[in-house]
């Protein structure tokens, strides 16, 4: 780190601020601040070389807070114009090369003739938008994924949890191909938060499984992960990690560029289309985007019901998952007006997804040849999405004041999930979500940077129809946190607070259900004993009090390595599915209980009343450590963490099961009840490590291992937590030429023994995967025609984490084609 003093013109900035009367007009302060006096200034210009002397080309220079980018020339000169007095960070990074920060003071006169030399690194550093302060995957204390680019085309699926699976320390739900979700390190639904450019994704995937998240991967250009609490940055919905899909919605530049992406697959014969387009003049910027994706049943690899495998059923002719077709389109539209100091943008897009549900087709369907919207004469379970979503950005920066840049952020999002079973609508849940967020920025103080946020978030949540399983609700969340951090010579400290008020209410609520109670052992084949119950319900306003607070700190203790530590005590609210859940949940074939009920026998007699006791935020005390080399020819990560997390909600299987009493419907089909499932409290321990190595062999060859093992368990119970992915580690070998480059991979995962009671073990398996580029030059700036293989080897396989792993195995041996461009 150096620093380099010149003085400029003082001028005053004008920064008025209405007074606000509610939230929702924190969504305008980005509006209001756009007016401030040009101040004069000089110049920051420098090269950026290698470590032999030779200047790198296109390497990326960021100049601070003040939001300004330049990419350097084909001699390695980059170079920043009327820059105003203060104190800046200047950060520079380059494909094939490692990261560098330089902190500037600027006073009086140009600033010229810096060099800075970068070091060679096997490990792609990239800049990281899901933390507030400047951070990249390697400069944080917390592990971070990042998939971009190239890698990000590669990856990129039908769902966002398919497109991330493979990353160390993630793993997916796997509800099929159509609604599979992130699992960090052994947690999901809402202890994941989803994250759009920032802001919460706004749908239901949190509520249940079966619910496809309400984002696109094709049309990202960057998809980042936190493992580990991340709740100082988006709340307690955040305990267990984030996952922020970055885009180009709200445009932040002016630039032209079009990309596009056509692909076709064979094992669900899968068409998709993609486009992204970004044009504007001087001070105006567009942005359009679209996607379409249509697919029908999948292929198997053998049996999709793992009872008929296990009965030595013989295979005969093409195995497909019934009820796994599904179609998607969305569009969106943005408009930025681009500021010297800033910008202000807004978007809409629309989203539409239809889908079958596995596992809820009968034996007499068929419906290989229709896709998810050809439902006319099916009596299957499909769901059907659609959601709207508006967001308005702006960033402000300032010259000579404390406060040195605003950022704002404002979504609302009107969502609608459908499930629909013999064509007729048996559940709708609706989500009308509002968030706002503001950071004030401070300027650099005794060598302290940080910010102020203020956030709020608000949701309108309901489940209407005879199979809904949680009552209408709403919740509203207002939170403010502090994050400071400071340079200690090698030593980086970052500091953190947060406070939350969570408020969430719930309609009153008909309780009524017959159930049977069968002993652990016997398949619910002859219910002994049927009772109904039938009552109103009112619930009580639960009100929480989140707190959150961390350290960390990444120490360079020598040239190309460092080491990450954080400890972190983070607190969440419960989901209002957690509390005041009550009914059959079609989609996971259970019955679902909240906390707020206690549900025991007496004799032959279930009785179902409110609970005592009151709930309480979950408290999790996470302590992570990480140890990273980035330069030369070999590189690693190396990741442990242990968290302890008091009263975990979670669902216990009560032995007792659900039997629906249609009046005129046959014996045969009320054989079967579903197991009614109870929202609890207890302490959890998990603890896990990862691990990433990469070699650079020769300048075509790159070999990477990676490891992850996750242990978590009931402290108090003495029992293991249900759905816990396995132990995996992989083998990946890459080779890149001038016109082409490929990629062979092998993941193993292990066979999960450490299972909850009532949960079945799940086999080990190996998937091979490929895939080969092939650059084509004189279309465009980039064209490239590919190919991809997935499960070379037609292993038949199925995923622990899934509530459909009996019934939905993986997909078999898959084939892409495709291509992409841009110009």
């Amino acid at each position: 780190m150096f620093f380099v003093t010149k003085k400029s013109i003082n001028t005053q900035v004008k920064s008025p601020l209405k007074k606000i009367a509610n939230v929702t007009v924190l969504s305008t302060l980005s509006t209001i601040l756009c007016f401030s006096a040009n101040t004069l200034a000089q110049k920051i210009s420098g090269v950026v070389l290698n470590k032999h002397g030779q200047p790198i080309y296109n390497a990326v220079v960021e100049l601070g807070l003040d939001s300004q980018q330049v990419r350097t020339n084909s001699q390695g000169i980059f170079s920043f114009t009327d820059v105003t007095k203060g104190i800046f960070e200047i950060h520079i990074s380059a494909k094939n090369h490692g990261h560098s920060n330089h902190k500037v003071i600027v006073s009086e006169e140009d600033i010229v003739d810096l060099n800075i030399v970068l070091a060679t690194s096997v490990m792609e550093v990239i800049d990281v938008h899901a933390t507030p302060l400047h951070s990249s995957s390697i400069e944080s204390a917390l592990p971070i994924n990042v998939l971009s680019a190239d890698e990000l085309k590669m990856k990129q699926a039908a769902t966002l949890g398919e497109t991330l699976k493979n990353e160390v320390g993630v793993h997916s739900s796997y509800y099929g191909p159509v609604a599979s979700t992130p699992i960090i390190r052994g947690l999901d639904g809402p202890r994941v938060l989803i994250t759009q450019n920032g802001l919460d994704v706004g749908d239901a995937s949190r509520v249940g499984p079966d619910h496809v998240v309400a984002t696109e991967t094709s049309t990202a250009t960057q998809i980042e992960v936190l493992r580990g609490p991340a709740t100082l940055f988006y709340g307690s919905g955040a305990i267990g990690g984030v996952v922020n899909v970055v885009d180009e919605r709200v445009p932040t530049s002016s630039d032209e560029q079009v990309d596009y992406l056509l692909q076709y697959n064979d094992v669900s014969n899968e068409q998709q289309a993609s486009i992204n387009i970004q044009t504007g003049t001087d001070n105006v910027a567009f942005h359009l985007d679209g996607f379409w994706r249509d697919s029908k049943n999948y292929k198997l690899a053998g049996e999709a019901d793992i009872h008929e495998e296990d009965e030595g059923h013989e295979v005969s002719g093409e195995q497909r998952l019934e009820n796994s077709a599904s179609t998607s389109s969305g569009a969106t539209l943005g408009s930025s007006y681009l500021l010297k100091d800033g910008f202000i943008g807004f978007s809409y897009g629309f989203m539409d997804r239809e889908y079958g549900i596995p596992g809820h087709s009968h034996e007499e369907e068929h419906i290989d040849e229709h896709s998810a919207d050809d439902h006319d004469e099916e009596v299957g379970v499909y769901a059907k999405m659609q959601q709207d979503r508006w967001q308005v950005l702006g960033e402000y920066n300032f010259d000579q004041q404390f406060i040195n840049k605003v950022a704002t952020k404002f979504a609302y999002s009107d969502y609608q999930h459908q499930e629909i079973e013999s064509g007729l609508v048996g559940t709708t849940f609706t989500n009308k979500s509002t968030e706002a967020r503001i950071d004030l920025f401070h300027q650099d103080t005794s060598g302290w940077q940080g910010a102020w946020t203020v956030h709020y978030k608000s949701s309108d949540f309901k489940a209407l129809g005879e199979e809904a399983f949680s009552p209408p609700s709403t919740s509203e969340m207002f939170a403010v946190a502090w994050l400071e951090e400071k340079h200690f010579g090698p030593v980086l400290l970052q500091l953190g607070a947060r406070v939350e008020q969570v408020n969430l209410e719930a309609d009153d609520s008909l309780i009524g259900f017959e159930s049977s109670h069968q002993a652990q052992d016997v398949l619910p084949n002859d219910p002994s004993h049927t009772e109904h119950h039938e009552t109103l319900v009112s619930f009580d306003q639960q009100s929480f009090t989140p707190i959150s607070a961390s350290a960390g700190l990444v120490w360079d203790y020598q040239s190309g390595y460092n080491l990450g530590f954080s400890m972190a005590l983070s607190q969440r609210a419960a989901s209002s599915g957690e509390l005041f859940s009550f009914g059959p949940h079609i989609g996971t074939n259970t019955f679902e209980v909240g906390a707020m009920f206690d549900v025991h026998q007496e004799g032959d007699e279930i009785h179902v009343e409110l609970a005592e006791q009151a709930p309480s935020v979950e408290t999790s005390l996470n302590i992570d450590i990480t140890f990273r080399k980035f330069n030369g020819d070999f590189g690693y990560v190396i990741s442990a963490f242990y968290n302890r997390i008091n009263d975990y909600y979670y669902q216990q299987d009560t032995g007792l099961f659900f039997v629906e009493d249609h009046g005129h419907a046959d014996e045969a089909e009320n054989e079967f009840g579903l197991p009614i499932l109870v929202y609890q409290q207890d302490d959890v321990e998990m603890y896990g490590g990862e691990a990433e190595f990469i070699y650079q062999v020769s300048s075509g060859f790159k070999t990477s291992l990676i490891a992850d093992y996750i242990r978590a368990r009931l402290v108090n119970e003495n029992d293991n937590l249900p759905r816990i992915p396995p132990m995996r580690v992989g083998a990946i070998i890459n080779y890149q030429a001038d016109k082409f480059d490929s990629e062979l991979s092998v993941s193993h995962y292990f066979e999960q023994e450490n299972i909850a009671d009532l949960e079945t073990n799940t086999d080990s398996y190996t998937m091979v995967d490929a895939h080969v580029n092939y650059y084509v030059d004189g279309f465009g700036d980039d064209l490239t025609l590919y190919l991809k293989g997935q499960n070379l080897t037609n292993e038949h396989a199925r995923v622990h984490s899934s509530f459909l792993k009996e019934v939905a195995p993986l997909p078999g041996r898959n084939f892409s084609v495709g291509i992409r461009g841009s110009f």
